[in-house]
This record gives C-alpha cells, structure tokens and sequence, in this order.
C-alpha cells in the first residue's frame, strides 16, 4: 500500500490532571504525517495513576509496517535529500530537535505523567536527559569517520564509517520518551532512517515529540513513529526483509524472539538491551546513611520500573541488621500518590497488568519463607500504586531472589566475605549492572573488576549519562548504547584498498 493512500488523522484534546490541555498526537507517524492504519484499529491508552480512559491511539499492523518501513527505504535512497545532507546538517537537525524538546518540557513530561505514571520531577529529569542525549548526538554527527591506513609504498587504504540502511527501533514503556532519544539519536547522526515503535501502553510523548521533527528539517520518510503490540508490529519489523537493522530494549524472553526472527529473515544486525536482576552489594565499611539512600533510590526510583534496579541488595552480616532497620525507615519517607505533587517520589505502576505481577511475585516470596519488613500491599484505593516492599531473608532459590520482578520490590541478602559476595553476586544469568558500596578503594576494585555486569556503580546507583556506554553482559543483552560505543551500532565499515603503484599481482 503506498503512503500516499494512508488518510491523515487530526490530534485529539486531553485534559491532564495539572490543568494543561494539550493536542495529543494519535496517529502513526509516517513521512512527516499523521496517518490512520490501513485497518483502522486502536489502543486505548490509560492513566495508570486514576485508571481513567486518556485517549485511543492508532494501532499499526503488518501492512502499516511495510508503509512505514517502505517510507524509510525511500528517505534512504542515495538520491533522496537526507542522503544530501552533510554530517553537519544531520547534526544541526538533532540540535534543533533537541532545542525542540527543551523548549516543551513541561508540555512533554506531564504527557509523560499521565501516559506512564512516573513522578513529575522524574519526568522531568528524563525529557531533560533526553534533550541532552540528542545534543549529544547531534554533536557526534560530523565527527564520526574511519581512518587511513599505512600499509606500504605501493597502496593507499582507508575505511568509511557508512550507516547500515533502515533501522527498526522498539522501545519499552518504563522510559518512553529517554528511550526514543536513546535510539533515534545515534542512528540519525550516522545517516540512517528509522522505524520506532513504541511500547503499546505508552505511545503519547514519543508521539507528541514527533510533531516537532518536521520543523526541525528532517525530510519525510527519515524518522517514522507507530503504536502496536509486539506480536503484530514488533514481530512484522523483527522479521522484515526490507529492515537492515533491528534495536530493542525490553525483556531477555522477547529479545531472543526479535533475535530469531532477524536471524530467519535477512540477517539483520541486532543490538539488545534486555533483563536484569542487579546485586546491590553493602559491606561492612560502608557509610550506612549513604548507602541506604543510594540502595533505596535504586530500587524504588522509578517505581522499581528499571532494568537495572538494584533489586538484590546484599549486606554483610556485621551490619546486617541495623542496616535493614535503616533501610526501613528511609522507605517510610519515601512520598507515594499523585504524580502530579511535587513532593511524589513514586507513582503509579505502569499497568493493571504490571501492577498484579508484582504484587504476585510479594505473595510468593512470603510463601517461600521471605520476611516482609515493610509495605507488599497496594497504596490507596485507586490506581495502580504499590508500596515500597523489602524483603529480608532471602535465598537466591526463592523466585523474588532470581527472577525480575521489575517493580518497588528489594530482597535482601545476608553474606559474610568479599569472595562469597562476589560469588553470590555473579550467580545469576543476568549482567545488566550493579553496586558496591564501600569505604576501601581495595574492595571497590576488587569488586567492580569482578563482577561480571556491564555497569557497576561505587557508593552510588541509577546514575546514568550520555556519554558512558550502557549494556549487559550474559543474558542481558548485546551491544552497548550511549557514548561513542553507541555509533558503532549504527555503522558498518568499509575498506578500501587504492593500488597507486599500479602493481601487478605476478
């Protein structure tokens, strides 16, 4: 189906609970417009945080796909303007969008709020962070190229960092408008196009970000933008012939699926960021009132909706149970409720679906013998809210112990050496990240040098930057993203080898 014949579909009005009125975008973003589905279904999108019903987005199945993705290989063809444009137009593109995303952040992060549920100071940390990441890239766009190589008096060589073609990007839905900056940005600054899809439950900033892109003269077909469900849209992008790249960020279980499916189809290349089930580790030495407020921020940040939350917290013995009082009483001021209060530090989970999955996953800790110190209930009487929930006497065998709740949940392990920390610790089949806290620099090397997991924080959590690459080991995915490590999954190099002494082979 050409996109010529996709109808256009106006924005819809939404009153947020802060009072704005914004235009919301609900259509798929395809060629710079925004289209209806050539089925006409929809998503109804939810407010996590009052259950009420926001708005319906347009739902892409496997023929708005292949629109999309048609509209993206257009937008590459060597003759098409974005192929013109100069690494330091592409850059000058990111800027104006990032120049876009500062100047509606408050627009932008309290769509973020109702659409996911976070805190409204959060909101506001990631659409700042995602203007940053965009910047950043868009600066990396005229400065990524290969190299000449001496081989001898007889030949010229050299390589090109070239972009790999169409690259179909899916996002998750615990940091929807950070992620859409993450994955766009670095693929734009080497001159790919891009296909985003967003995760069903939260499509509306991603969407609204997209009505500024024209205006920052990307030409059409360059970035294209739909809302589906995984098993129509992800799996249609995972296994299209006509995609070069796939980038996912989600679940260790759909990221082998987007794997397979690129394997079967054209080979796509694939980078994955998936699961993780992160050790926290506190030794004896460690500033207490530190480390519990870095050891609560990074369970409970986000509502526990992290990939690389701390959420097995390690604690050696000696301290063991003065620590978990502490730990107590700092969860206990922890504001739960309204995103939309200032003072929130958690809000809602993002779905009734995710909501149950947690509070399943407590039940059957505490059938297994876990000791609940504080909260494992729900908070209030509407919404999708969950009080900060520690756990204590924990065994790795317990399911809370091994398995990714991904929720304000903490299980909490006692241990008694450096080596069986670091044992317990690297027992898992996740290495997405972790912590050390400590006062020896002794023990913060030898630590973090053994630890199998791509980030590891030293008396600190949930600190993340542009610049520092970001991945897992194990099963926790492939490839990195973020930093200068980030391009390297959005190029393919070339080598090119110049006889200049006309030499013959005999």
């Amino acid at each position: 189906m050409p996109a010529a014949t996709l109808r256009e579909i106006p924005a819809v009005k939404i009153e947020l609970p802060n009072g704005l009125t914004v235009d919301q975008p609900v259509g798929l973003f395809i060629n710079n417009k925004f289209v209806d589905s050539a089925a006409g279904g929809r998503i109804e999108v939810i407010d996590p945080a009052t259950e009420k019903h926001l708005c319906d987005v347009v739902e892409a199945r496997e023929e708005d796909i292949d629109v999309a993705v048609a509209a993206a290989r257009a937008a590459f063809h060597p003759d098409a303007p974005w192929r013109k444009f100069s690494s330091a137009q592409r850059g000058r593109c990111l800027s104006l969008l990032a120049d876009k995303v500062y100047e509606h952040l408050e627009l932008l992060a309290s769509v973020e709020t109702v659409d996911n549920g976070k805190s409204i100071t959060l909101a506001r940390g990631d659409v700042r962070s995602a203007a940053e990441c965009i910047r950043y890239y868009g600066g990396w766009a005229d400065k990524e190229y290969g190299q000449t190589i001496e081989t001898d008096t007889t030949r010229f060589a050299y390589t090109r960092h070239e972009p790999i073609g169409v690259c179909a990007q899916v996002i998750p839905w615990n940091f929807p408008i950070l992620m859409f900056a993450w994955k766009i940005a670095p693929a734009l600054a080497c001159g790919n196009t891009v296909v985003l899809k967003t995760a069903e439950q939260t499509p509306l900033s991603a969407l609204m970000l997209t009505s500024f892109i024209e205006e920052c003269g990307f030409p059409a077909g360059v970035i294209n933008v739909v809302s589906g469900y995984g098993k129509h849209a992800g799996a249609a992008l995972s296994a299209h012939m006509d995609v070069d790249k796939i980038a996912f960020t989600g679940s260790t279980g759909v990221g082998r699926m987007i794997m397979r499916a690129a394997a079967a189809s054209n080979l796509k290349m694939c980078t994955l960021e998936l699961g993780g089930k992160s050790p926290n580790i506190v030794f004896d030495d460690a500033d207490l009132d530190k480390a519990v407020a870095w050891t609560n921020y990074g369970i409970f940040y986000n509502q526990g909706q992290v990939c690389c939350a701390g959420s097995r917290l390690y604690v050696q013995e000696g301290i063991y149970d003065e620590f978990v009082k502490r730990m107590v009483a700092k969860a206990k001021t922890l504001k739960v409720g309204n995103p939309f209060d200032e003072d929130t530090f958690q809000g809602a989970q993002v779905s009734k679906a995710q909501y149950e999955r947690i509070l399943s996953y407590i039940d059957l800790g505490l059938e297994h013998g876990a000791k609940l110190e504080i909260g494992g209930k729900r908070h209030g009487d509407r919404g999708y809210f969950i009080e900060p929930t520690i756990l204590s006497n924990v065994t790795e065998e317990m399911a809370v112990g091994k398995e990714e709740i991904f929720g304000p949940v903490v299980a909490i392990i006692k241990f008694k050496t450096i080596e069986e920390a670091i044992r317990r610790a690297n027992n898992t089949s996740f290495g997405l990240a972790s912590g050390v806290h400590t006062r020896s620099i002794d023990t913060a090397l030898q630590v973090s040098n053994a630890l199998q997991a791509g980030t590891v924080w030293v008396n600190c959590y949930n600190v993340l930057h542009h610049q520092i690459p970001f991945g897992g080991y194990k099963e926790s995915g492939i490839g990195r993203e973020l930093g200068s490590y980030g391009l390297s999954n959005y190029t393919q190099t070339k080598a090119v080898h110049i006889n200049t002494g006309m030499n013959l082979p005999l």
